[in-house]
Parts: structure tokens; C-alpha cells; sequence
């Protein structure tokens, strides 16, 4: 009932033409329900009297009623459609904001096509209820209702006859209603887990290619299809046996009505048109039966599948802002950590004791092997995580009292894997800046070496560049991503082995920009390529998480300690 009230909050605001939709329902289902006692007055006061005048006024009224009927399914189909669309509009919305707001832990748990198939695959299910369901289960409630009225206001002794079958195809459908519900979950994540599948191998389709693992990507592919399959058969095989059990049991009450009814005519007790027109109301009752029995399924088909969106909607961000967090104004960009420990995992502590001070203006180096915590304390800085212990300040501020949007607007962040958007060139480095000015986008850009490849390219900055920047090359994506943090202006900058993927040219002019984004900022440099950070004001040596040396280039090469051994080793020759 819970899932109900929930889903009933996204249909209220569209109430009135839901509601409109559904009297126009009503009306539709009630000239079907007039058309079979239209036939019995022919038959018993035209054909017997044979009045012609009277002929001429049924059929006149059937016509009328037909164009009637057609206006009503019009409005009903056109009512209906239009408000589960703005339903669906605003679940997927609330979905996506909701997704916005979760920490980075939730989406590094699940795999991406998972996360998209509950805007896609779930919500996609639920908007079937929406649209067809609700309007066949009015359609038929309103056909099986009023047909049961017409059938007891005919003759209440054939009546009687229909109702020793009709509680047993009632429980039926209540039964096979009930596991198909159970199974339709099942099927949702099995849905879920092809499309994260699908994401997964498209993404990684060149090293694919490059093993030639396509026959083996085929067998996982295949392994999950059948899985698929495998779900979607035990609900087919629910709903196929529950089509031959209704006519079994409707064929035996049809049967005994028949039998009943010929008997009362003959006897003088019904006229003859009375037992037709109950006859096609009584054959007519099987098919509102089976439809709300596969509205029911459906219904739970969505049921499910709305229990998976509002299980995500319910899910609390780990990260955000706290009761009356403050804004955050301008910084200078004095970055402290005071004891900071956190762990991703209980058992597996990632960072111990990190203490260390930037000044405004300083750039900070932080290197050591891999796994030893480096990124780590870049993703801290902007609240991606939180730390279980110490805390971090800017301007001795606790970035834990601030506004997520406040500190993050004071950060620049230029990673490894650079990540653009499909779009022009132009878009994407204005994302840094959504009010920039034309001539701000392009001077930002001749910061970061840019402007001159572009202009070289077809459409200069409106050229397209693909999905995830794919028709430009490495080095050309960086530079885009610090122009795009050059036009942010940000106080704090981090670079996360921002030239490490590139090649010797593209690493220079790369090298540049970043020299030139670097200046009046507080910067975080993570580097294996020590070439990088010797002229820092502070290096932090990690290892296991904790910062085992610090001091500036010189002073750590005559140290002997671990920098000195990673300098040595990379240069060597």
C-alpha cells in the first residue's frame, strides 16, 4: 500500500485530466454495455411487429452512439496518455536529481547500466501501467460491473448460474496475480544487469577488439541473455495457464445458462430476445475478466518495478551539506588537514593521520607508489568523501560547515582521464563558466594552448567532438579540461596525473597551460613523474596511507628515503 500512496503523489498533480480521461472511459464502456439490449429490443419489438419506423430509430441510434463512442476513446486515449507522460517526466526527473546528489560510493558500487536502467527499464514499466492499464482496468471494471447489473436485472435466476464460476476465476487471478509480482522483480534486475553489461563491453569495445575476445564476449553476452529469458518464461508460463483456466470455467457457466435459459423460453418465462441479449453480455463477461486479470499482472509488473525506483529515491546521500551550513565566499586558499584518517571500507584504512598545511598560493606535490593514498586526499579536499577521523579547512573554515556548492565552486579539478560531454568545443569549456562571455571562452583557451588547434579544426570552437571527446586526441582533450577549469578561475586547483597518458609533445604543451593555470592558485600536484613536482614549495611522500617524508625537492633527494630512491630510479639513465 506504501508503493501506492508514493506513486499517487506523482498522479495527483495531474488529477482533473486523469479524471477526465477516465469519465470519458466510463462513457465509451457504457455504449458497449447498451448495444446488447439494443439487439434483444430488435428482436422483440421489430422483428416480431415488424415496424419499420422503429428499425429505422435503433439503427439511426446505433450510429449516433458509435460516433459518440469515438469521441470518448479520443479523449480518453489522448487524457490519459498526456498525463502519464508529465508522470513519468517527473519521476525520471526526481530520479536523476536524486542520482546528482549521492556520493561518489554509490556509484562506484554499481555498475553504470545498472544505475541507467532504473530511469530506463523501470520507470519504462511503470509508464505502461500508467497509460494501458488504467485505462483498461476502468474500460473493463466498468464492463464487468454494468454487465453483471444488466445480467441480474434480465433474469436473477440465470444470474445465479454465472456466479458458482465467477469467485473461482477471481482467485485465479488473485494467485497467479500475486507471483507474477515476485518473478516480475527478478526480471527487472535481469533487464538491469544486460544493460550494464551492454555499457560495459561498448566502453571497452578496443580492448576487445585488441584481444579478440569478440566470441568471448558473446558466450557472457549469451550467459546473460538466457538469464533473461529464463526470467521472463516463469512469468509467461503463469499468465499462459491462467487464459485456458478462465474459459474452462466460463465455457461451464455459459453452458448451464444456455441449458437454463432455453428451458425458461420455451417454458414462457423469458422472451427470446431477453435470452440473447443475456447470452452476449455473458459471453461478452470472459474477455473484461482475462483483461483485468492481465491489468493485475501488469500492475504488479510495475509494482516491482516502482519498488526498485523508490528503494534508490530512499537511499540517503552520504554526503551533504549539514543543518545551517554557511556559504562559503571568496578564499585565499590556505588548505590544512588536521589528523585526517579515512577508510572506504572498515576493514581497509586508506589514510592515517594525514596532517599538512598549504599555504595560498603554494603548489603541493604528492607522490608516492600506487595504492598509497594519493588521489585519496585530492577527493577529500572537495567533500567527494568524508573522513572518518581529523578534519580538513580552508581558510580555517571546516569545509564541513559549508555548502557543497559553495566549496566546490572554489575548486578546480583537472583529472587523469579527462571526461567532456558530447557537444561542440565551445560547450565544453564553457561548462566551466555557464555566463562566460565569447571572448572569455577563447582567451581561456589560449591559456591553456588551445585556441591554435582549434581554429585548425573545420568548425573551429562549434566543431563537434563526440561522444567523451572521441574525435580529438589526448592532449587535445586535457587542454580543453583546463580551459575549461582556466574560465572556472578557481582558488584551489588539483591535477591528478594530469599528463601522465600523454606523449612527450603533447605533455609539454600541456605542462604549459597547467604553469600558467597554476599561478595565484593553491595547487595539489599528483605526479609519478617526479620531473613534475620538483619545483614545489611542499612534496608529500606517501606510502600505505600515510605521509612518510615531507620538504621540497632538494632536501628529500639528500634525505636517502623513499623519494630518493623513486628519483634515483627514474633517472637513473
Amino acid at each position: 500500500m506504501g508503493i501506492y500512496v508514493r506513486v499517487w503523489h506523482y498522479i495527483k498533480p495531474y488529477s482533473l485530466a486523469i479524471v477526465s480521461a477516465l469519465i470519458c472511459t466510463i462513457l465509451a464502456s457504457a455504449v458497449n454495455l447498451y448495444l446488447p439490449k439494443i439487439i434483444g429490443n430488435v428482436i422483440d419489438d421489430v422483428l416480431a411487429t415488424k415496424d419499420a419506423d422503429t428499425l429505422n430509430l435503433i439503427a439511426g441510434t446505433v450510429i449516433l452512439l458509435i460516433v459518440l463512442q469515438g469521441i470518448f476513446m479520443y479523449g480518453q486515449t489522448y487524457l490519459m496518455a498526456y498525463s502519464s507522460q508529465k508522470i513519468i517526466i517527473d519521476i525520471r526527473r526526481d530520479l536523476y536529481q536524486h542520482f546528482q546528489k549521492l556520493s561518489m560510493l554509490f556509484f562506484e558500487k554499481r555498475p553504470i547500466g545498472t544505475i541507467m536502467s532504473y530511469i530506463t527499464n523501470d520507470v519504462a514499466a511503470l509508464q505502461t501501467a500508467l497509460v494501458n492499464n488504467v485505462i483498461d482496468f476502468v474500460n473493463h471494471s466498468v464492463t464487468l460491473v454494468g454487465s453483471i447489473i444488466l445480467l441480474l436485472y434480465i433474469d436473477w435466476k440465470l444470474s445465479l448460474l454465472m456466479f458458482v464460476t465467477f469467485p473461482l476465476i477471481l482467485y485465479t487471478v488473485n494467485v497467479s496475480g500475486h507471483k507474477v509480482r515476485m518473478k516480475s522483480r527478478t526480471l527487472q534486475e535481469r533487464a538491469a544487469d544486460i544493460t550494464a553489461f551492454l555499457q560495459e563491453t561498448i566502453l571497452a569495445v578496443k580492448v576487445i577488439k585488441s584481444f579478440s575476445r569478440e566470441s568471448y564476449e558473446l558466450e557472457r553476452f549469451d550467459y546473460e541473455n538466457l538469464r533473461n529469458f529464463q526470467a521472463q518464461m516463469k512469468i509467461v508460463q503463469v499468465m499462459a495457464i491462467i487464459t485456458p483456466i478462465i474459459n474452462i470455467l466460463s465455457t461451464i457457466g455459459i453452458t448451464a445458462i444456455i441449458w437454463f435459459g432455453g428451458h425458461e423460453v420455451i417454458n414462457g418465462n423469458l422472451t427470446s430476445g431477453a435470452l440473447i441479449s443475456f447470452l452476449v453480455y455473458v459471453i461478452n463477461l470472459p474477455t473484461p475478466v482475462k483483461r483485468l486479470s492481465n491489468v493485475y499482472t501488469d500492475v504488479q509488473r510495475a509494482l516491482a518495478a516502482a519498488q526498485r525506483i523508490f528503494e534508490v529515491l530512499d537511499i540517503e546521500p552520504e554526503i551533504k551539506d549539514v543543518k545551517d551550513a554557511k556559504e562559503l565566499s571568496t578564499v585565499e586558499g590556505h588548505v590544512t588537514f588536521n589528523n585526517v584518517s579515512f577508510a572506504y571500507k572498515p576493514e581497509e584504512q586508506v589514510l592515517t593521520d594525514i596532517s599538512f598545511e598549504a599555504r595560498s598560493g603554494e603548489l603541493i606535490a604528492i607522490v608516492g607508489p600506487s595504492g598509497a593514498g594519493k588521489t585519496t586526499i585530492a577527493n577529500l579536499i572537495p567533500r567527494f568523501y568524508d573522513p572518518g577521523d581529523g578534519s580538513i579547512s580552508i581558510d580555517n573554515i571546516d569545509i564541513h560547515t559549508v555548502t557543497l556548492q559553495s566549496l566546490r565552486e572554489q575548486i578546480g579539478i583537472v583529472p587523469q582521464e579527462t571526461i567532456l560531454f558530447s557537444g561542440t568545443i565551445y560547450q565544453n569549456i564553457a561548462y566551466g563558466n555557464l555566463d562566460a562571455s565569447r571572448e572569455e571562452v577563447i582567451a581561456a583557451a589560449k591559456v591553456a594552448n588551445a585556441h591554435e588547434f582549434i581554429m585548425e579544426m573545420s568548425d573551429g570552437y562549434e566543431t563537434p567532438i563526440g561522444e567523451r571527446g572521441a574525435q580529438l586526441s589526448g592532449g587535445q582533450r586535457q587542454r580543453i579540461a583546463i580551459a575549461r577549469a582556466v574560465l572556472k578561475n578557481p582558488r584551489i586547483l588539483i591535477l591528478d596525473e594530469a599528463t601522465s597518458a600523454l606523449d612527450t609533445e603533447s605533455e609539454l604543451l600541456v605542462q604549459q597551460a597547467l604553469d600558467r593555470l597554476m599561478v595565484g592558485r593553491t595547487s595539489f600536484v599528483i605526479a609519478h613523474r617526479l620531473s613534475t613536482v620538483q619545483r614545489a614549495n611542499l612534496i608529500l611522500v606517501m606510502e600505505k596511507g600515510k605521509i612518510v617524508e615531507r620538504g621540497d625537492h632538494e632536501a628529500l633527494v639528500k634525505s636517502d628515503g623513499l623519494y630518493s630512491k623513486l628519483y634515483r630510479l627514474q633517472f637513473s639513465s
